[in-house]
C-alpha cells in the first residue's frame, strides 16, 4: 500500500468499517473498563479494533504504524519515519462508556510530520468521513457520497465544543468570540465528530483548550484541511504538527473562513 489509489482507499475505509463492527459488539454487551497508567479508560473495544486496524496495516502496507494503544514505540526509533499510520482505536472511550454514541475509528496517513490522508467512522450512525490531500473531503452516510462542505456555515457563528472535556478557557474564548462577533451558538460532540461538523459546515470553530494526543487529530485535520478549512496551534498560523518526540499536541483552532482565523 504505497500509494493511495481508489482500490486502497476503498480497502481502508472497509477495514474501519469492520473494526466499527467489532467495536459496537461490545459496545451492545456488559464491558468492563480498566484504567491506563495516565488513568484514562480503556475497554475491551479499544484493543478489538487496534488489533483489527494494526493487524490490517500491517500486513499490506510497508509503513509502520503508531497507536494510542500501541503507543510505547521510543522517538529514537520513529523520529526518521518519513511516512506513518497513526491510529485512534476508539476515539471517545468516555462518550463509549456514556453509551451515547459519539466516538469514532481514527486512521490517518502521515507523511513527513503531515497528514496527507483520514479516516474517522462513527460506528453507531455508521457514518464515515475521509479525505486524501489534494482530493477532497468526503462523507458518506446511507449509501450516498457527499462531497464536503455540504452546508454553507453563513448564519450564527457557531463554536463547537467537547461533549466531555470543557474548561475555563474555552468559556473565556467564546465569550471573547461574543464580544467580537455578537450571537454565539454552542454546539456539542463528542471524539472527532467536532472536527467532522466544521468540515461539513455545521460549526464555524472548533477551539481545543485542552490537552489532546497526535492520534486524536491527525485524521480530523487532514478533513477540515481538505473542505476548506485549517487546523493551527493556538496563537499561531502555523498547523499541527506530528510525529514529535512528545506526542501530546498544544492547543489548537480548527476553523473554515479566514474571518475566524
Amino acid at each position: 500500500m504505497e500509494r493511495l489509489d481508489t482500490d486502497n482507499l476503498a480497502a481502508l475505509l472497509e477495514i474501519s468499517r469492520e473494526a466499527g463492527k467489532a467495536v459496537l459488539d461490545v459496545y451492545h454487551s456488559d464491558f468492563a473498563v480498566e484504567n491506563k497508567e495516565d488513568k484514562s479508560p480503556l475497554t475491551l473495544a479499544d484493543k478489538k479494533s487496534h488489533e483489527i486496524l494494526s493487524a490490517f496495516l500491517s500486513k499490506n502496507s510497508a509503513f509502520p504504524v503508531l497507536s494510542e494503544e500501541g503507543r510505547d514505540i521510543p522517538y529514537g526509533q520513529r523520529k526518521n519515519w518519513e511516512r506513518f499510520w497513526l491510529i485512534d482505536p476508539l476515539d471517545g472511550t468516555k462518550e463509549f462508556i456514556k453509551r451515547n454514541g459519539e466516538f469514532t475509528i481514527n486512521v490517518a496517513l502521515i507523511r513527513r510530520g503531515k497528514p496527507v490522508a483520514g479516516i474517522i467512522y462513527a460506528p453507531v450512525k455508521d457514518v464515515l468521513y475521509h479525505a486524501v490531500k489534494g482530493k477532497g473531503a468526503y462523507k458518506i452516510e446511507a449509501g450516498r457520497t457527499l462531497r464536503l462542505p455540504d452546508k454553507n456555515g453563513n448564519g450564527t457563528l457557531t463554536v463547537a465544543g467537547s461533549r466531555s472535556h470543557g474548561t475555563g478557557e474555552l468559556e473565556e474564548y467564546v465569550q471573547g468570540l461574543r464580544e467580537r462577533y455578537g450571537e454565539v451558538a454552542l454546539v456539542s460532540a463528542g471524539s472527532s465528530l467536532k472536527f467532522c461538523l466544521v468540515a461539513e459546515g455545521l460549526a464555524h470553530i472548533y477551539p481545543r483548550l485542552g490537552p489532546t494526543m497526535e492520534w486524536d487529530t491527525a485524521a480530523g485535520q487532514v478533513i477540515v484541511e481538505e473542505a476548506g478549512g485549517r487546523v493551527v496551534k493556538a496563537g499561531s498560523a502555523r498547523p499541527l504538527e506530528y510525529n514529535k518526540e512528545n506526542l501530546l499536541n498544544p492547543h489548537f483552532i480548527a476553523f473554515r473562513g479566514d474571518r475566524y482565523a
